[in-house]
């Protein structure tokens, strides 16, 4: 039985959660506030799972809230339900330990969907918040380039391990030492961001380097 605790200053909408949630197999809403400030105070006697939380709410917003509540209970997820779609709430709800994000619109459906996803380990979110958060990675993702600055010495030694030679067949064919081996390998590793010698080969073929 999932326990879930809804937060939500429209009574309305607070009933018809409640009677969705407890019509509901497997979920059952243990309680139901209009503020955070009472959701707080009751939460070590709930001990809900999950809370569906309203950003906009009467004293502290559910931004807040969602810090209050992992400070005081970590193991309680909380899933934002809201009508805000701005980018500063989102990402202050996510940061604050929020693990979902869903709009009032969300059909009932997909909604429980959402909440036994939540559960399980996963970050349901509104199709359009999901859009905001990709757009947000990828806009301060760094760059990668498109190939790192490697030497001709390194690209011989990945062509040779992408050929199955061994260190001392590289240092025979190359006439250098097998320190000398290791030492190029070493920096093929920090150059490509790799840790063993398949994942640098695998990287430059699929670059088209070697």
């Amino acid at each position: 039985m999932i326990r879930i605790v809804i937060v939500e200053d429209n009574r309305t909408i607070r009933e018809g959660l409640t009677v969705l949630i407890n019509g509901t197999e497997g979920l059952r809403c243990v309680a139901s506030y209009r503020d955070c400030e009472k959701m707080l105070s009751q939460l070590e006697q709930d001990q809900p799972d999950l809370i569906l939380m309203d950003i906009g709410l009467p004293g502290m917003s559910g931004i807040e809230g969602v810090k209050r509540v992992k400070e005081k209970r970590p193991e309680t997820q909380v899933v934002m339900l809201t009508v805000y779609e701005d980018d500063e709430s989102i990402f202050k709800a996510l940061c604050n330990g929020a693990i979902g994000y869903l709009l009032k619109k969300t059909p009932p459906a997909q909604l429980l969907e959402s909440i036994r996803s939540a559960y399980e380990g996963g970050s349901p979110m509104s199709s359009q918040i999901a859009r905001k958060v990709v757009n947000f990675f990828q806009r301060f993702a760094p760059e990668e380039s498109e190939q790192p600055t490697l030497s001709k010495r390194e690209l011989e030694i990945l062509e040779g391990l992408s050929r199955g030679n061994s260190y001392k067949m590289l240092a025979d064919s190359l006439c250098i030492s097998m320190d000398t081996v290791r030492y190029h390998i070493r920096n093929i590793y920090k150059k490509l961001h790799v840790h063993s010698q398949s994942e640098a080969v695998a990287k430059a073929l699929r670059k088209g380097w070697i």
